[in-house]
C-alpha cells in the first residue's frame, strides 16, 4: 500500500503559507505605483499648472494641433487668434503646450 498518502502528509500539504498570496500582490501594486500611477500624476500636475499659467500673448499647441496666440483668457475658456482676424475659442484644458514665441511666425 505505498500508493496510498496518510492523512497527515495531505493536510500539511494543503496548508498553503498565508503570505504566499500577499507579497506578490503587494509588489504588483508598488510596481503599479511607480510606473503608472505616479507618473500620471505628474503629468497631471504639470498639465494643471501650464493651463493655470496661461496668458495673453502667449503662444500655444491645443491637443487637436491647432498652433494660435491667446488673445483672451477667462475661467474654462481661452481665445485663440490663428490666422490674422482670425480666433477661436478652446477650452483651456485642450491646450497641450505653450510653444517658444515666434513658432507661428516661423511655421
Amino acid at each position: 500500500m505505498d500508493f496510498l498518502i496518510s492523512p497527515a502528509h495531505a493536510q500539511d500539504a494543503a496548508q498553503a503559507d498565508p503570505f504566499g498570496f500577499f507579497v506578490p500582490m503587494i509588489v504588483i501594486f508598488v510596481a503599479f505605483y511607480f510606473l503608472l500611477i505616479r507618473p500620471q500624476q505628474k503629468r497631471q500636475k504639470a498639465h494643471a499648472a501650464l493651463i493655470s499659467a496661461l496668458s495673453t500673448g502667449d503662444e500655444v499647441l491645443t491637443a487637436g494641433g491647432v498652433l494660435g496666440r491667446v488673445t483672451a483668457v477667462s475661467e474654462h475658456y481661452a481665445t485663440l487668434e490663428i490666422a490674422d482676424n482670425v480666433e477661436i475659442k478652446v477650452q483651456k484644458s485642450t491646450v497641450s503646450a505653450v510653444v517658444p514665441k515666434g513658432t507661428i511666425d516661423a511655421a
